[in-house]
Protein backbone atom coordinates (compact mmCIF):
# COMPACT_ATOMS: atom_id res chain seq x y z
CA UNK A 1 0.00 0.00 0.00
CA UNK A 2 2.72 2.24 0.89
CA UNK A 3 4.85 1.27 -2.03
CA UNK A 4 1.69 1.77 -4.57
CA UNK A 5 1.03 5.70 -2.87
CA UNK A 6 4.52 6.66 -3.55
CA UNK A 7 4.45 5.26 -7.01
CA UNK A 8 1.20 7.07 -7.14
CA UNK A 9 2.59 10.54 -5.80
CA UNK A 10 5.62 9.75 -8.29
CA UNK A 11 2.97 10.04 -11.35
CA UNK A 12 1.21 12.90 -10.71
CA UNK A 13 3.92 14.73 -9.56
CA UNK A 14 5.71 14.29 -12.65
CA UNK A 15 3.11 15.08 -14.95
CA UNK A 16 1.92 18.22 -12.75
CA UNK A 17 5.38 19.46 -13.32
CA UNK A 18 5.89 17.93 -17.32
CA UNK A 19 7.56 20.78 -18.68
CA UNK A 20 9.91 21.09 -15.54
CA UNK A 21 10.74 17.38 -15.90
CA UNK A 22 11.07 17.10 -19.72
CA UNK A 23 13.76 20.37 -19.07
CA UNK A 24 15.28 17.81 -16.83
CA UNK A 25 15.77 14.90 -18.72
CA UNK A 26 17.29 17.03 -21.62
CA UNK A 27 19.54 18.72 -19.66
CA UNK A 28 20.83 15.71 -17.60
CA UNK A 29 20.90 14.03 -21.22
CA UNK A 30 23.02 16.97 -22.27
CA UNK A 31 25.33 16.99 -19.88
CA UNK A 32 26.01 13.31 -19.39
CA UNK A 33 26.52 13.33 -23.12
CA UNK A 34 29.79 15.49 -22.42
CA UNK A 35 30.21 13.53 -19.45
CA UNK A 36 30.47 10.30 -21.91
CA UNK A 37 32.38 12.04 -24.75
CA UNK A 38 35.01 12.91 -22.52
CA UNK A 39 35.54 9.82 -20.77
CA UNK A 40 35.35 7.70 -23.98
CA UNK A 41 37.77 10.25 -25.54
CA UNK A 42 39.97 9.66 -22.92
CA UNK A 43 40.14 5.85 -23.42
CA UNK A 44 41.29 6.58 -27.03
CA UNK A 45 43.54 8.53 -26.39
CA UNK A 46 45.12 5.45 -23.55
CA UNK A 47 44.29 3.11 -26.29
CA UNK A 48 46.37 4.72 -29.15
CA UNK A 49 49.19 5.65 -26.66
CA UNK A 50 49.27 1.76 -26.00
CA UNK A 51 49.00 0.82 -29.62
CA UNK A 52 51.83 3.57 -31.01
CA UNK A 53 53.98 4.67 -28.18
CA UNK A 54 54.92 0.89 -27.97
CA UNK A 55 55.66 0.80 -31.72
CA UNK A 56 57.60 3.63 -32.67
CA UNK A 57 61.26 4.33 -32.14
CA UNK A 58 64.28 6.18 -31.60
CA UNK A 59 66.05 7.45 -34.09
CA UNK A 60 70.04 8.35 -33.36
CA UNK A 61 71.57 10.06 -36.80
CA UNK A 62 75.08 10.00 -36.76
CA UNK A 63 77.49 12.78 -38.38
CA UNK A 64 77.56 13.10 -42.10
CA UNK A 65 80.01 14.67 -43.80
CA UNK A 66 80.49 18.43 -43.89
CA UNK A 67 77.66 18.35 -41.14
CA UNK A 68 77.19 22.09 -39.61
CA UNK A 69 76.53 20.87 -36.11
CA UNK A 70 78.81 21.25 -33.31
CA UNK A 71 78.84 17.94 -32.59
CA UNK A 72 80.35 16.83 -36.21
CA UNK A 73 83.17 19.12 -36.40
CA UNK A 74 85.40 15.85 -36.72
CA UNK A 75 83.73 15.23 -39.84
CA UNK A 76 81.69 11.97 -40.84
CA UNK A 77 81.16 8.86 -37.78
CA UNK A 78 84.02 6.31 -37.38
CA UNK A 79 83.31 2.80 -37.13
CA UNK A 80 85.05 3.23 -33.44
CA UNK A 81 82.60 5.97 -32.69
CA UNK A 82 80.26 3.49 -33.94
CA UNK A 83 80.78 1.02 -31.82
CA UNK A 84 80.98 3.01 -28.96
CA UNK A 85 77.24 4.03 -29.19
CA UNK A 86 76.28 0.55 -29.44
CA UNK A 87 78.24 -0.25 -26.44
CA UNK A 88 76.31 2.42 -24.44
CA UNK A 89 72.67 1.42 -26.16
CA UNK A 90 73.22 -2.44 -25.53
CA UNK A 91 75.86 -2.88 -22.63
CA UNK A 92 75.76 0.31 -20.50
CA UNK A 93 73.44 1.99 -18.46
CA UNK A 94 70.93 1.70 -20.72
CA UNK A 95 70.90 -1.92 -21.14
CA UNK A 96 67.67 -2.33 -19.50
CA UNK A 97 66.32 0.29 -21.24
CA UNK A 98 66.38 -1.07 -24.71
CA UNK A 99 64.53 -3.46 -26.08
CA UNK A 100 66.29 -3.61 -29.74
CA UNK A 101 69.01 -1.81 -31.58
CA UNK A 102 68.82 -1.80 -35.54
CA UNK A 103 71.52 -0.19 -37.40
CA UNK A 104 71.22 1.70 -40.72
CA UNK A 105 74.12 2.03 -42.87
CA UNK A 106 75.04 4.84 -45.40
CA UNK A 107 73.33 2.43 -48.44
CA UNK A 108 70.41 1.16 -46.94
CA UNK A 109 69.06 4.88 -46.28
CA UNK A 110 69.78 5.57 -49.59
CA UNK A 111 67.74 2.62 -50.75
CA UNK A 112 64.91 3.70 -48.51
CA UNK A 113 65.18 7.19 -49.29
CA UNK A 114 65.10 6.32 -53.59
CA UNK A 115 62.37 3.89 -52.77
CA UNK A 116 59.97 6.45 -51.38
CA UNK A 117 60.86 9.08 -54.37
CA UNK A 118 58.69 7.78 -56.95
CA UNK A 119 59.29 11.09 -58.81
CA UNK A 120 62.83 11.37 -58.66
CA UNK A 121 63.09 14.74 -57.50
CA UNK A 122 66.23 13.46 -54.75
CA UNK A 123 68.23 11.58 -57.96
CA UNK A 124 70.98 13.22 -57.70
CA UNK A 125 71.44 12.15 -54.39
CA UNK A 126 74.66 9.90 -53.60
CA UNK A 127 74.63 6.97 -50.69
CA UNK A 128 77.63 9.20 -49.12
CA UNK A 129 75.35 12.00 -48.59
CA UNK A 130 73.47 9.79 -46.38
CA UNK A 131 73.50 9.77 -42.72
CA UNK A 132 73.53 6.57 -41.15
CA UNK A 133 71.59 5.75 -37.76
CA UNK A 134 70.23 3.55 -35.15
CA UNK A 135 67.12 2.75 -34.44
CA UNK A 136 66.28 1.92 -31.07
CA UNK A 137 62.89 0.06 -29.86
CA UNK A 138 62.59 1.19 -25.74
CA UNK A 139 61.11 -1.68 -23.15
CA UNK A 140 59.48 1.65 -21.65
CA UNK A 141 58.74 4.27 -24.59
CA UNK A 142 58.03 6.85 -21.82
CA UNK A 143 61.93 6.45 -21.05
CA UNK A 144 62.71 8.22 -24.30
CA UNK A 145 64.33 11.44 -22.27
CA UNK A 146 66.62 8.38 -20.44
CA UNK A 147 68.15 7.02 -23.25
CA UNK A 148 68.48 10.73 -25.13
CA UNK A 149 70.36 12.47 -22.47
CA UNK A 150 72.72 9.78 -22.72
CA UNK A 151 73.51 9.28 -26.19
CA UNK A 152 73.28 12.98 -27.43
CA UNK A 153 76.65 14.31 -26.29
CA UNK A 154 78.32 11.10 -27.74
CA UNK A 155 81.42 11.78 -30.19
CA UNK A 156 79.90 10.87 -33.80
CA UNK A 157 75.82 11.79 -33.04
CA UNK A 158 74.18 14.03 -35.08
CA UNK A 159 70.85 14.34 -33.39
CA UNK A 160 68.46 12.29 -31.76
CA UNK A 161 64.59 12.05 -32.57
CA UNK A 162 61.89 10.12 -31.05
CA UNK A 163 58.78 9.50 -33.40
CA UNK A 164 56.69 10.38 -30.62
CA UNK A 165 56.79 13.89 -31.87
CA UNK A 166 54.87 12.84 -34.76
CA UNK A 167 52.22 12.28 -32.45
CA UNK A 168 52.12 14.70 -29.89
CA UNK A 169 50.37 17.30 -31.54
CA UNK A 170 47.51 15.09 -31.88
CA UNK A 171 47.59 13.60 -28.28
CA UNK A 172 47.44 17.04 -27.34
CA UNK A 173 44.70 18.07 -29.37
CA UNK A 174 42.79 15.10 -28.12
CA UNK A 175 43.66 16.19 -24.52
CA UNK A 176 42.40 19.55 -24.86
CA UNK A 177 39.47 17.96 -26.60
CA UNK A 178 38.54 16.22 -23.52
CA UNK A 179 39.17 18.85 -21.15
CA UNK A 180 36.83 21.43 -23.07
CA UNK A 181 34.11 18.19 -23.14
CA UNK A 182 34.58 17.90 -19.18
CA UNK A 183 34.19 21.75 -18.91
CA UNK A 184 30.89 21.76 -20.81
CA UNK A 185 29.43 18.78 -18.75
CA UNK A 186 30.76 20.48 -15.51
CA UNK A 187 28.56 23.72 -16.37
CA UNK A 188 25.67 21.64 -17.86
CA UNK A 189 25.86 19.26 -14.88
CA UNK A 190 25.33 22.48 -12.64
CA UNK A 191 22.51 23.92 -14.88
CA UNK A 192 21.22 20.30 -14.66
CA UNK A 193 21.10 20.10 -10.57
CA UNK A 194 19.21 23.74 -10.66
CA UNK A 195 17.00 22.37 -12.66
CA UNK A 196 16.19 19.21 -10.64
CA UNK A 197 15.93 21.54 -7.40
CA UNK A 198 13.45 23.75 -9.09
CA UNK A 199 11.67 21.19 -10.22
CA UNK A 200 11.40 19.55 -6.84
CA UNK A 201 10.90 22.61 -5.07
CA UNK A 202 7.59 23.77 -7.47
CA UNK A 203 6.60 19.99 -6.91
CA UNK A 204 7.41 20.28 -3.03
CA UNK A 205 5.02 23.80 -3.20
CA UNK A 206 2.44 22.66 -5.03
CA UNK A 207 1.73 20.14 -2.88
CA UNK A 208 2.11 21.69 1.00
CA UNK A 209 -0.84 21.46 1.83
CA UNK A 210 -1.01 17.52 1.53
CA UNK A 211 2.19 17.14 3.05
CA UNK A 212 1.04 19.32 5.75
CA UNK A 213 -1.73 16.64 6.41
CA UNK A 214 0.62 13.64 5.90
CA UNK A 215 2.75 14.98 8.48
CA UNK A 216 -0.27 15.88 11.23
CA UNK A 217 -1.53 12.32 10.64
CA UNK A 218 1.93 11.13 11.72
CA UNK A 219 3.27 10.13 7.91
CA UNK A 220 7.29 9.69 8.94
CA UNK A 221 9.63 12.23 6.93
CA UNK A 222 11.25 9.83 4.49
CA UNK A 223 7.11 8.67 3.29
CA UNK A 224 6.88 12.17 2.87
CA UNK A 225 9.72 13.14 0.96
CA UNK A 226 10.18 9.79 -0.85
CA UNK A 227 7.85 10.69 -4.24
CA UNK A 228 10.15 14.23 -4.27
CA UNK A 229 13.11 12.24 -4.34
CA UNK A 230 12.10 9.44 -6.97
CA UNK A 231 10.70 12.83 -9.39
CA UNK A 232 14.38 14.02 -9.86
CA UNK A 233 15.62 10.36 -9.96
CA UNK A 234 13.39 9.51 -12.33
CA UNK A 235 13.62 12.20 -14.76
CA UNK A 236 17.70 12.25 -14.31
CA UNK A 237 17.58 8.69 -14.73
CA UNK A 238 15.53 9.18 -17.92
CA UNK A 239 18.03 11.64 -19.71
CA UNK A 240 21.20 9.33 -18.16
CA UNK A 241 19.58 6.71 -20.05
CA UNK A 242 18.99 9.05 -23.08
CA UNK A 243 22.73 9.86 -22.86
CA UNK A 244 24.35 6.48 -22.94
CA UNK A 245 21.66 5.41 -25.85
CA UNK A 246 23.15 8.22 -27.80
CA UNK A 247 26.51 7.67 -27.23
CA UNK A 248 26.08 4.09 -28.07
CA UNK A 249 24.34 4.96 -31.74
CA UNK A 250 27.14 7.60 -32.20
CA UNK A 251 30.29 4.84 -31.50
CA UNK A 252 28.37 2.09 -33.40
CA UNK A 253 27.83 4.25 -36.43
CA UNK A 254 30.00 7.13 -36.55
CA UNK A 255 32.68 5.27 -35.27
CA UNK A 256 32.43 1.34 -35.96
CA UNK A 257 31.03 1.62 -39.42
CA UNK A 258 32.07 5.09 -41.07
CA UNK A 259 35.26 5.60 -39.13
CA UNK A 260 36.99 2.33 -39.12
CA UNK A 261 36.04 1.58 -43.05
CA UNK A 262 37.67 5.53 -43.99
CA UNK A 263 41.21 4.87 -41.89
CA UNK A 264 41.51 1.28 -41.45
CA UNK A 265 45.20 1.73 -39.70
CA UNK A 266 43.62 3.19 -35.99
CA UNK A 267 42.30 0.87 -33.47
CA UNK A 268 39.25 2.30 -32.39
CA UNK A 269 37.06 2.11 -29.12
CA UNK A 270 33.98 0.06 -29.85
CA UNK A 271 30.40 0.19 -28.38
CA UNK A 272 31.36 -2.39 -25.50
CA UNK A 273 33.15 0.72 -24.19
CA UNK A 274 29.85 2.84 -23.81
CA UNK A 275 28.67 -0.05 -21.24
CA UNK A 276 32.07 0.69 -19.43
CA UNK A 277 30.67 4.04 -19.23
CA UNK A 278 27.15 4.44 -18.74
CA UNK A 279 26.84 2.78 -15.30
CA UNK A 280 28.98 6.12 -14.29
CA UNK A 281 26.36 8.22 -16.06
CA UNK A 282 23.64 6.03 -14.16
CA UNK A 283 25.14 6.83 -11.17
CA UNK A 284 25.56 10.93 -11.49
CA UNK A 285 22.48 11.18 -12.66
CA UNK A 286 21.10 9.70 -8.96
CA UNK A 287 23.54 11.40 -7.27
CA UNK A 288 22.69 14.69 -8.73
CA UNK A 289 19.33 13.80 -7.79
CA UNK A 290 20.02 12.82 -4.59
CA UNK A 291 22.10 15.83 -3.83
CA UNK A 292 19.37 18.23 -4.83
CA UNK A 293 16.76 16.54 -3.14
CA UNK A 294 18.45 16.65 0.55
CA UNK A 295 19.37 20.95 -0.46
CA UNK A 296 15.11 21.33 -1.40
CA UNK A 297 13.69 19.06 0.48
CA UNK A 298 14.32 19.74 4.51
CA UNK A 299 13.09 23.32 3.66
CA UNK A 300 9.79 22.95 1.50
CA UNK A 301 8.46 19.28 3.07
CA UNK A 302 8.66 20.50 6.88
CA UNK A 303 4.92 21.23 8.26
Amino acid sequence: MRLQFILGEVFHGLRRNGTMALSVVLVTFVSLMFVGAAALTQMQINQLKDDWYGKVEISIFLCPENSRNEQCVEGAVTLEQEDAIRGVLEQGSLQGMVDEVYYESREQAYEKFVANDSDGIWSSLTPDQMQPSFRVKLADPEQYQVVADATEGLPGVDVVRDQREIFSELFRFLNAATVVAAALAAVMLMAAMLLITTTIRLSALSRRRETQIMRMVGSSRSLIQMPFMLEGAVAATAGAALAVGGLYFGVRYLIEDWLKGSVTWVRYIGAADVWTVAPWLLVIAVGLAAIASLVTLGRYTRA
